[in-house]
C-alpha cells in the first residue's frame, strides 16, 4: 500500500513485459547455456571446467584431484548453476564413449554404454586430459580476450585458444529455445587436414573436402549407410545419417549361425538394446533367435545372439535392424555461435572460422611475444650503457644520498627511462664481469633478431597461417589415431548423385549364402587353360560364389530370385569390399523372403520398348516379356514371373525380340529355337514349355545365341568345351533337344552353358570360392558329343560352381595375382 502512494509502481504492458522477458531468457539460454562457439566448441559450462582445472594446477602432468573439490570451484566462481549440471557435463568429457577425444581424465566409475551414472563426485577423482591441454595452450600470452565473472569477484575467459578444432572433433548437442544443435564427432586427422585445406583454398568445394573428411566417426565406431546424408549435412549444415551396429555373422560347426554385435550406433544404450532384443522375441515380433547374452567385458563390446538352426541369420539380422536401435538415425544440426549469435554452418563455414581463430590467437600470442622481447631489450639497452659508463654511474650512485636520489641524475645524464634507471640501481656487481658483459650483449643481439621476426609475422598473414599449419601437423603427429566408424554405400534408400560418384568398371559377386559385393574389374588377371587360379573371395565350407556380372557404378543392376521376383539397385550402391572378403548380406541391400534367393544379375542402360527378358525355369518352362513392364520396380519388389510351388527361375536373359534360344540340362542336353516362338506375355503369366525334361534331369541355364558363335558348356569337374553353333540344329520349342556334352564318371554332368565368341575371358568359380580366369580362345573347339577338356585342376572334393562371361582386360600388363599374395591378405 505504501508503495502506492509512494508512486513506487510501475505501470506495464503485461504483453510487453512477458515479450520482453522471454526474449532476454531465451537468449541467455542461447547464449550462455545450450550453445558451442565456433571457435572452441564449448559451452561455457565445459569452458569453465577446463579453465577452473588449469587455475587448480589439475593438469594432466598432476596427480588426480577429488571431482567434488573441482565442482565446488567451478561453481563458487564461475558457473552458479548447480553442482550437478556440472558434475555430469564432466562426467560426459571422461566417458570414451560420449567424446571422441576426452578432455577430462577421469579415475573412478564414470557411468558405461548401458546407461549406468557415474559414482558421486566424492568418489570419483579427475584432471585434464593431455589433448585438453591444448585447449588451453597459450592461455597466458593474451590470445584471448576475459570478462567478468557472474559476480565480478573473477574474470574468465571468453573463449579458449583452442588449438585443435574441438567443434568438429569432439562434437556438440545442445537445446536451447526455439533451437537445437547436434554436431557428429570427427577424427582429428581429417579434420587436421580439413583445415589446412581450406588454408590452402578458402574457395574449396564440400565435394572436395568430403575427399579429406568423408564424414564423422563416432567413438563407439558403427557404420554410416551412404554418403548423401553427410553431403547434405556438410553442405547445408543440416542432414540425416543412417548408422548401423558393426556386425559379423559365425557360422559354428554344427552348422547354427550366431550374429556377434562389437560396436553400435553412437548413444544407444547397449542394456535397453538388449532388453527390446529380447522383448521382440518374447512377443514373437522376431523370429528365429533362441538365446541372447551380453559377453561385454574391458577388452570390448560383444553382443552374441544364437540362431536357430532351421533360421536365416541374415533375415533376422534385417529384422533387428528394422525393429532395434541396432540402426538407428543421426539427425546433423550444425548450429554454432558466431560472433554471439547462432548460425548454421556448413563444413567449410566451421573450418574457416576456426582457422580466422586461430589466426587472431597466433598474432596475439606475436604481439605478447613482441611485447615481452622489447621490453626486455629496452632493459638490455640500459644495462648496455650502464655497462660502457660503469665508473661514472658508481660515483653518481655513491655521492648520492639514496637511490630515489640516483635514479633521475642517472636518467637526466644518461638520458635513460625510469625502468632502466631503475634495473641499473638493482644490477648486481657479478654482472660487472667480462663474461656476464658477454651474456647481455649475446642476448641483447639474440632479442634484436627475434623482435625482426615477430614484427614480420605480424606484417605477413601468409606466415601467420604457416605456423599454424606447422603447430596444426604437430598436434596430428601426437594425437592422431584411426578411424573408428566405417563409411560405406547405402541400400536402396539412400539416394546418391551420381554425378559426384566416379564411373568405374566394377565386378560383382554374389555367394549362395547371400552375401554381395562390389570390387574393381581388373582385381583378377587371365590365366591359362588348366591353372590353378587364386582365391576369389573369402568362403565358408557351406558357401561360394553362384552369380558373377561385369558392370560400372553408374549402371541399373536388376535381380531376379527364385521365386520369380526382381529388384532394381545401381552398381555404386553395392558395397565395394576387398577381394578375399564375404561381403554385404544381400537381405541388407534387398527385400527377399525366407527361403529366396537370387538366380540372375542383369545389367540394363534403358527400358526400350523392343527390348525383352527371357526366362527359363528348373522344369523348362520359359516366358517372354517386354523390358518395358520393369520401368518402375518398388522397393519391396515385382513379380516378374508366376511360378508353380514346384519351380525355381533359373536364368533371365536381355534380348531385341529377334534371337535365338538354347537351353541346356544337367545330363547334358541341349535346345535350340527361335525366340519368336515364345509369345510375348504380361509379367504375371506362367509361360510356355521351352524344353522337355527327362525324369531326374533338370535346366542348368539359358542363353541367347548369335549367329557364329559358339557354345561353351562346362562340367561339374572342371571339363569344358566350344563347339560350333552350326552343329546344332535349330528345333521347335519344347523338345527333348540333342546331346551337346558326353556325361561321365570323368568329367561329371553339365554345370553350365554358354554362348561365346572369342572376345570373352571366362571366369570359373569352385564350390570353394577357387577362381580361375581364362581367355576363351584357350578352350578347344571340339564335336558335340565328346566329353571337353580340362579347365581348371581339382581335387576330389571340389566341384565347380559357376561360370560367367567377363570383358576381356584393357590392361594385358595388369599386375598378375600370385597365390602367395592371397595367403599374405
Amino acid at each position: 500500500m505504501s508503495d502506492i502512494q509512494h508512486g513506487n509502481i510501475e505501470s506495464r504492458n503485461i504483453t510487453t513485459e512477458i515479450k520482453t522477458s522471454f526474449l532476454s531468457y531465451a537468449m541467455s539460454v542461447i547464449v550462455s547455456r545450450a550453445l558451442p562457439d565456433v571457435r572452441d566448441g564449448l559451452k561455457p559450462v565445459h569452458r569453465r571446467i577446463l579453465y577452473g582445472m588449469q587455475e587448480l594446477g589439475n593438469t594432466a602432468d598432476k596427480p588426480y584431484k577429488k571431482s567434488a573439490r573441482i565442482v565446488g570451484d567451478v561453481m563458487g566462481k564461475f558457473h552458479p548453476h548447480g553442482d550437478s549440471s556440472i558434475y555430469e557435463a564432466m562426467v560426459r568429457m571422461a566417458q570414451d564413449f560420449s567424446y571422441r577425444y576426452m578432455l577430462v581424465d577421469g579415475h573412478g566409475n564414470f557411468g558405461s554404454v548401458d546407461g549406468d551414472g557415474a559414482a558421486a563426485m566424492r568418489y570419483t577423482e579427475s584432471r585434464m586430459s593431455k589433448i585438453a591441454m591444448e585447449m588451453l595452450r597459450d592461455i597466458n600470452k593474451d590470445t584471448i580476450d576475459y570478462g567478468p565473472n557472474y559476480d565480478g569477484s573473477e574474470r574468465e575467459p571468453l573463449v579458449l585458444p583452442a588449438r585443435i578444432p574441438n567443434l568438429l572433433v569432439n562434437g556438440a548437442a545442445g537445446i536451447a529455445v526455439g533451437m537445437a544443435t547436434n554436431i557428429p564427432p570427427h577424427q582429428l586427422g581429417e579434420v587436421i587436414d580439413g583445415v589446412l585445406a581450406v588454408s590452402e583454398n578458402p574457395a574449396i568445394t564440400t565435394e572436395e573436402l568430403m575427399e579429406i573428411i568423408p564424414g564423422p566417426d563416432f567413438p563407439t565406431g558403427g557404420l554410416i549407410l551412404g554418403r548423401s546424408g553427410i553431403r547434405r549435412a556438410y553442405e547445408t549444415g543440416r542432414g540425416s545419417l543412417l548408422i548401423r551396429a558393426k556386425v559379423e555373422i559365425e557360422q559354428k560347426p554344427n552348422g547354427k549361425e550366431t550374429i556377434l554385435v562389437s560396436e553400435l550406433p553412437y548413444q544407444v544404450n547397449k542394456a535397453k538394446l538388449i532388453e527390446k532384443i529380447a522383448e521382440l522375441v518374447r512377443d514373437k515380433k522376431i523370429d528365429g533367435i533362441t538365446n541372447l547374452r551380453d559377453e561385454s567385458d574391458r577388452n570390448g563390446m560383444r553382443i552374441v545372439i544364437e540362431v536357430r538352426r532351421d533360421a536365416n541369420a541374415n533375415v533376422v539380422l534385417n529384422n533387428l535392424y528394422k525393429q532395434t536401435a541396432m540402426q538407428s538415425s543421426f539427425g546433423v544440426n550444425m548450429l554454432a555461435l558466431v560472433d554471439g549469435q547462432p548460425k548454421v554452418l556448413s563444413l567449410r563455414e566451421m573450418l574457416y572460422h576456426y582457422l580466422e581463430h586461430q589466426k587472431v590467437v597466433i598474432k596475439r600470442r606475436t604481439a605478447f611475444e613482441l611485447r615481452k622481447a622489447e621490453d626486455r631489450a629496452h632493459i638490455l639497452e640500459g644495462l648496455r650503457i650502464a655497462l660502457d659508463h660503469i665508473d661514472e654511474i658508481i660515483s653518481i650512485i655513491r655521492s648520492s644520498r639514496s637511490g630515489d636520489e640516483a635514479k633521475p641524475v642517472l636518467m637526466e645524464r644518461f638520458d635513460l627511462t625510469d625502468r632502466q634507471a631503475q634495473a641499473i640501481l638493482d644490477m648486481r656487481l657479478v654482472r660487472l664481469s667480462g663474461l656476464e658483459r658477454e651474456k647481455i650483449e649475446a642476448e641483447y643481439q639474440e632479442l634484436q633478431v627475434l623482435i625482426a621476426e615477430l614484427k614480420a609475422i605480424l606484417a605477413d598473414e601468409a606466415k601467420v597461417v604457416e605456423i599454424i599449419r606447422n603447430e596444426l601437423a604437430e598436434i596430428k603427429e601426437r594425437y592422431n589415431d584411426t578411424r573408428r566408424t566405417e563409411i560405406t554405400a547405402g541400400g536402396l534408400e539412400s539416394i546418391e548423385d551420381e554425378d559426384l560418384i566416379p564411373r568405374e568398371n566394377s565386378v560383382v559377386t554374389l555367394t549362395h549364402n547371400g552375401y554381395i559385393k562390389r570390387l574393381a574389374a581388373n582385381t583378377y588377371r587371365s590365366q591359362k587353360r588348366g591353372g590353378r587360379g587364386v582365391q576369389g573371395m573369402g568362403t565358408n565350407e557351406n558357401d561360394f560364389v553362384e552369380h558373377l556380372l561385369s558392370t560400372s557404378t553408374h549402371d541399373t543392376i536388376l535381380f531376379f530370385t527364385s521365386k520369380g521376383r526382381v529388384f532394381k539397385a545401381k552398381g555404386y550402391e553395392i558395397p565395394e569390399f576387398g577381394r578375399t572378403a564375404k561381403g554385404l548380406p544381400i537381405v541388407n541391400l534387398l527385400n527377399i523372403e525366407k527361403g529366396e534367393h537370387v538366380t540372375a544379375m542383369i545389367r540394363i542402360e534403358s527400358y526400350d520398348e523392343d527390348a525383352f527378358f527371357i526366362f527359363t525355369t528348373k522344369t523348362g518352362i520359359t516366358k517372354r516379356t517386354p523390358v518395358s513392364q520393369f520401368a518402375n520396380i518398388r522397393t519391396n519388389g515385382l513379380i516378374a514371373i508366376s511360378l508353380r510351388e514346384d519351380d525355381d527361375l533359373i536364368s533371365v536373359r536381355l534380348t531385341d525380340g529377334k534371337k535365338q534360344v538354347i537351353i541346356g540340362t544337367h545330363d547334358g542336353m541341349l535346345v535350340r529355337f527361335q525366340e519368336e516362338d515364345i509369345r510375348s506375355m504380361g509379367r504375371t503369366a506362367s509361360g510356355v514349355r521351352g524344353i522337355k525334361l527327362r525324369d531326374g534331369d533338370y535346366v542348368v541355364g539359358m542363353e541367347i545365341l548369335e549367329e557364329g558363335q559358339e557354345i561353351l558348356v562346362v562340367t561339374e569337374k572342371g571339363y569344358g568345351k566350344r563347339t560350333p553353333e552350326s552343329e546344332y540344329r535349330l528345333q521347335s520349342r519344347g523338345g527333348v533337344g540333342i546331346k551337346t556334352i558326353q556325361v561321365t564318371e570323368k568329367n561329371g554332368p553339365m554345370c553350365a552353358v554358354k554362348t561365346v565368341d572369342g572376345a570373352e575371358d571366362i571366369m570359373l568359380i569352385t564350390i570353394n570360392g577357387m577362381l580361375i580366369r581364362m581367355d576363351v580362345n584357350d578352350i578347344s573347339i571340339i564335336g558335340r558329343s565328346t566329353q571337353g577338356v580340362r579347365l581348371i585342376r581339382l581335387s576330389d572334393e571340389e566341384l565347380v560352381a559357376t561360370v560367367a562371361k567377363v570383358n576381356k582386360e584393357d590392361d594385358a600388363d595388369a599386375e598378375e595375382i600370385e597365390e602367395a599374395e592371397v595367403s599374405g591378405e
